[in-house]
């Protein structure tokens, strides 16, 4: 039907092609090759008639249940490139039984045997009986798998259905399966024209991604022709805009060409010379717009602003004159010598799955800039501002001794005061959000090479990625070690600042909790993010070209798990990361590197921790504490006498008891190896006790405050020997303190019980308040006991959590043919390493199931 008489087709070599792919006669090679082939095709009246629409049931049995369940788990693959041959066959077997409640329409009709008449003919008849449950749905039949034009028409009379906004957010995916359209008549070319004719954001991206993919040498002609039907129906004034934009682009990769290739003695005079262009530019055309957001206008540059940054390719910084707003600048970075095609797909599904998030209620205070490629190897990216990377404030603000501790990140906010508790509340808490949120993003797509010079803060606690060289785990290698070992970026120095220094240990649980809801919510999406991720296989970025990569993503989403399984799943993937020393040792290279950059040639002079988050001054250190003697009572008290730096003597009485509580929340705070051994009671049998306690404190004493300045100079050390009030603590405190702390301080276990179809599914969530007898946290795990058990066969363990009072586990627990919850009783025992903490026993019968809640343990076994 396309074509008549004679053509001749130049031919190219199978291997320069990326991977076999239906292209319907657009597929081009620019050059000339050395063969070329004639064809003579007839001139006939014959006419193509397409199949009609036909189910062919036969002798098909209707599924059982079991079956149709197994449907459904297929369904789970989302997609049909992932599906094997077995699987396509049983999928298409009971193709009439498949449904939007069950399965997807790309799943069924992919795994159609072939393309011949009959099939095809079936494949209209389920098409024609399918009811979309989502526009988005049809995404998926716009694939290089699906050629057929009915299909595809059906696809794009479902897109048809979104608005613009929605349709942006897609346009990237869209413009590339414009590769498997037929001609310029095609539904998908024609609802690209008549949108951008309705949004000027539509028509604006829509050129620039055209322009963009010219450079793919085997469609250059297809999107030229796309490209001048754009341009036709855009109209004179749009055009303007289109030619404006690229004289501005022109110019700035000829000056960052130039600046790159300048020595360093010349480089900034040569970027003042250059920028002379671009106020020329302006003096000829006024304003112009930005093809990062056609939604800024500039009407010039601010050149005292503008300059280059210290890496390989000098990248430009440019400040731009708001039109609308004259006082104010736009600043964006022009780069050469990157393809950003890979930070615009990052950006873009990271964007999908914050919408995702939004939709659900959930504002997990996602900072996404804007990026765009406008050619091969060259680009604009928005430059967001009050920000800067952890590694400037580790570099610029912390010593040398803390490259790797933990104040950095406290160092970054405010001081808290009666002034700003407000703004410092809110910094906590977009720090809060924005950290679990990047986790999750991060972890689903595998974004490689992080470390603190692409991890960015803001003034107000949002953190944020960039840079998004490498992705779906193709991470850097040192021989065949990988460089990125951790699941995503989640460090100690995180979670310090998210536990505020280790006092409100519960704040972790509760991120833990936030990482696994965003988690969850993205993965009843993942048709939709693979669906994205399959329609960019054949854009040529180095990093998404086959069906391993899409497998990649696939394995991450895990999307055949319960939201209880995927909760589990990712709180080791959480305590991985948190564990994993190369992530620090990695940031350590960063900083000394960032170090030799900016030119410190020597570390400043140690000093533990930055001045204004110290609630002391010097003046209030100890020098030294010392037992002189005890009274002789039942609880006996030490008379202690403490030296300040500043030769101030005073006395202080303890009891043993409260000395082993200072210990314990030291312990809370501080790793095992940062502490002396405290000598607990149990350890000295001797008949005068106390004197030999009085001995054994003094040594304690003395090895806790000659220690490091950070141990010795802690609030709770200066408070319990300055017997500070609660209340001046709390004004001098360094840590940000918020929300309603828990009144609770009694022991408990956080469970969620689930039992379906005889299977009974316990998951251990949190504990929280727990202790040893001597005040300390335990290494504790959970035992659970199905009763009655005669055969003792129901024991199940989890793993330990080391020294914790308020540990995370998120494991789950299965016991199998239950046959009925009445007359069961589920014991639930803690201990730490073979030492009884706590137990309940709860009564299956009564409980609500699938629902979380705390119980409280008790101190004996019943």
């Amino acid at each position: 039907r396309l074509i008549h008489g004679t053509v001749l087709l130049s031919m190219t070599l199978y291997s320069t092609l990326t991977t076999t792919m239906i292209t319907p006669g657009i597929c081009s090679t620019e050059t000339p090759t050395s063969v070329t082939l004639q064809i003579d095709f007839p001139e006939t009246n014959l006419e193509f008639v397409k199949p009609e629409p036909e189910e062919r049931r036969g002798d098909l049995e209707e599924p059982t249940e079991d079956c149709l369940k197994h449907i459904a788990r297929l369904s789970q693959i989302c997609s049909v490139l992932l599906l094997s041959e077995q699987q396509k066959r049983i999928l298409w077997f009971y193709r009439y039984y498949c449904s939007n409640q069950n399965c997807s329409l790309p799943l069924v009709l992919g795994s159609a045997p072939s393309w011949d008449r009959m099939t095809v003919s079936e494949m209209y008849a389920v098409l024609r009986r399918w009811r979309f449950s989502n526009p988005l749905e049809a995404l998926g039949l716009l694939t290089f798998s699906f050629p057929d034009k009915d299909i595809r028409r059906t696809a794009v009379q479902q897109i048809e259905n979104m608005s613009n906004d929605e349709l942006l957010e897609y346009l990237p995916q869209l413009v590339q399966v414009l590769k498997f359209e037929w001609s310029l008549e095609s539904p998908l070319v024609q609802l690209l024209l008549n949108r951008s004719l309705q949004s000027i954001q539509v028509a604006h991206q829509l050129y620039w991604l055209l322009k963009n993919a010219q450079n793919e040498v085997h469609f250059k002609i297809w999107y030229q022709k796309l490209l001048a039907a754009l341009q036709f129906c855009a109209g004179k004034t749009l055009n303007n805009e289109f030619s404006k934009e690229e004289k501005l682009t022109g110019i700035l990769e000829d000056i960052a060409k130039k600046v790159k290739a300048a020595s360093d003695a010349k480089r900034k005079e040569v970027l003042k010379v250059e920028l002379n262009r671009l106020q020329r530019l302006f003096q000829e055309v006024k304003v112009c717009r930005l093809p990062l957001n056609p939604a800024l206008v500039v009407q010039g540059i601010k050149a005292d602003s503008c300059s280059y940054f210290m890496s390989n390719a000098f990248p430009l910084k440019i400040s731009f004159v708001n039109a609308n707003a004259p006082s104010g600048n736009i600043n964006v970075i022009f780069k050469i010598g990157d393809d950003l095609r890979q930070d615009m797909l990052v950006l873009q599904i990271i964007r999908v799955m914050d919408n995702i998030w939004l939709q659900e209620g959930l504002d997990m205070q996602m900072i996404i800039y804007r990026c765009l490629s406008t050619g091969k190897g060259q680009g604009f990216v928005q430059k967001h501002k009050d920000h800067r990377t952890l590694n400037i404030c580790v570099v610029k603000e912390a010593d040398w001794i803390l490259l790797l501790g933990e104040v950095a990140i406290f160092k970054h906010f405010p001081l808290k005061s009666a002034e700003n508790l407000g703004y410092t509340y809110k910094c906590f808490w977009n720090f809060f959000y924005s950290c679990a949120g990047w986790c999750v993003v991060t972890f689903i797509l595998g974004v490689c090479d992080r470390h603190n010079d692409n991890i960015m803060l803001t003034n107000a606690g949002h953190m944020f990625h960039i840079d998004f060289g490498r992705f779906l785990g193709h991470a850097q290698t040192f021989g065949s070690i990988k460089r990125d070992r951790a699941p995503f970026i989640f460090t100690s120095e995180m979670e310090y600042f998210i536990t505020e220094g280790g006092k409100n240990p519960q704040r972790f649980q509760e991120f833990v909790e936030l990482c696994c809801r965003a988690y969850n919510i993205v993965r009843k999406h993942s048709q939709l993010l693979l669906n994205l991720l399959e329609m960019m296989l054949h854009a040529g970025l180095p990093e998404l070209n086959s069906i391993q990569d899409l497998k990649y993503v696939y394995d991450n989403l895990r999307p055949q798990d319960s939201d209880l399984q995927a909760t589990s799943y990712f709180t080791r993937k959480i305590k991985e990361s948190l564990e994993c020393f190369p992530v620090k040792l990695n940031n350590l290279i960063h900083t000394l590197v960032q170090m030799s950059v900016t030119g410190s040639a020597k570390p400043p002079a140690p000093e533990s921790v930055p001045e204004e988050w110290m609630m002391l001054n010097a003046e209030k250190s100890i020098a030294r504490a010392t037992i002189l003697g005890f009274n002789k009572k039942s609880d006996p008290l030490y008379l202690v006498q403490v030296v300040q730096t500043c030769n101030v003597v005073t006395f202080v009485e303890k009891s043993f008891d409260q000395f082993s509580k200072l210990h314990s929340h030291l312990q809370k705070q501080f790793p095992p190896c940062a502490l002396p051994e405290f000598p607990y009671s149990w350890h000295l049998p001797f008949a005068d006790l106390e004197h030999k306690r009085v001995k054994d404190l003094n040594l304690y004493l003395k090895q806790l405050l000659s220690g490091s300045r950070k141990l010795a100079n802690n609030e709770l050390v200066l408070g319990f020997f300055l017997n500070w009030s609660k209340n001046t603590l709390v004004e001098d405190s360094s840590s940000v303190t918020l929300g309603p702390q828990s009144t609770d301080h009694k022991p408990g276990v956080q469970l969620v019980i689930s039992y379906e179809s005889t299977r009974l599914t316990i998951m251990l969530k949190h504990m929280r308040n727990l202790h040893l007898p001597d005040g300390s946290a335990p290494s504790a795990h959970a035992e659970f006991y199905l009763l009655p058990d005669p055969y003792e066969v129901s024991q199940r363990k989890t793993r330990t959590a080391p020294k914790s009072s308020n540990p995370t586990y998120n494991e789950i627990v299965v016991y199998d043919k239950v046959t009925e919850l009445q007359g069961h009783i589920l014991k639930l025992v803690v201990k730490s390493k073979g030492t009884f903490v706590g137990a309940v026993n709860i009564q299956l019968s009564s409980v609500q199931l699938n629902q979380e809640k705390w119980y409280l343990l008790g101190n004996s076994v019943i």
